[in-house]
Parts: structure tokens; sequence; C-alpha cells
């Protein structure tokens, strides 16, 4: 740690891009050498590919998590015991989803339609007609 006084930090010329302190005095600290060793190593590892490509996946996580936080107010629970906050904490993030896929761009294609059971089939290979949709066979 290094600290200026006063004295030593008003003759330089410096000084108002260095403090902006009220009584325009500095104080320095310094890492020991093994710290300050580490942070060098791990900044010049953050500017890997491997490491963007790796810190990618937790930041998108860090969004959400922030999304939640200070956009749905999820810091506190509106409800007691930890039955009814699971459900507060999983109908958010139902709503987060259909938000989310709310502002998506409308696929051009047709969904694929799915394949017909076999139920389907035999009724079909047999020519015996069916309903469009199967819930409507007791009206």
């Amino acid at each position: 740690m290094a600290r200026f006084t006063k004295s030593q930090c008003r003759p330089c010329p410096a000084r108002t891009q260095c403090t902006s302190t009220a009584d325009n005095a500095r104080t320095v600290g310094f890492p020991p050498r093994e710290l300050r060793d580490l942070q060098l190593r791990i900044r010049t590892e953050q500017q890997t590919p491997e490491w963007k490509t790796r810190y990618a996946v937790r930041s998108g996580v860090e969004g959400t998590v922030n999304e939640f936080a200070h956009g749905h107010g999820m810091r506190r629970c509106r409800y007691r015991g930890q039955g009814k906050a699971h459900i507060q904490h999983v109908l958010t993030a139902i709503a987060v989803n259909i938000e989310r896929l709310s502002g998506l761009p409308p696929t051009e294609e047709s969904p694929i339609p799915r394949r017909p059971t076999a139920l389907q089939n035999y009724l079909d290979q047999r020519e015996i007609p069916r309903p469009k949709s199967w819930r409507t066979l007791g009206t």
C-alpha cells in the first residue's frame, strides 16, 4: 500500500487525472506478486477463443438469472413455503418462455404432420371412415 499526502499530490501535474477525492490525497494498493501473476495469467487466458466459447454458455445463463431477478422480481417470493415458492418459480419460467417464443419470427415452412397411429392405419387400410379429430368421437 502506498499513501500520498496532500502536499505530495497537489504539485503533481497529473493530479486531475489521478484522484477525485475531497482531500486530494491518493492511496494505491499493490497486490502480492503471486496474486498479480495469477491475475495476469487469467486475463491472458480470457483472450483465447476457447475461453470465450466456454464463457458464452455462462453468459447466457447469467443473463437469464439477471432477467429473473431484476425483470420479474424473483429475489423476493410472494408466498410462504417451499411448495408455493416452487410453483411461483415454475410459472414465472413458463411465462418467460412464452414471452420469448412470442418474439420469434414465424417459420416459413408448415410443420411436418405427425405419422398416423397404428389404429389410424388400420382404419385407412379397411377404408373405415374416421373423424378429423379423435376428440370429437363422443359428439
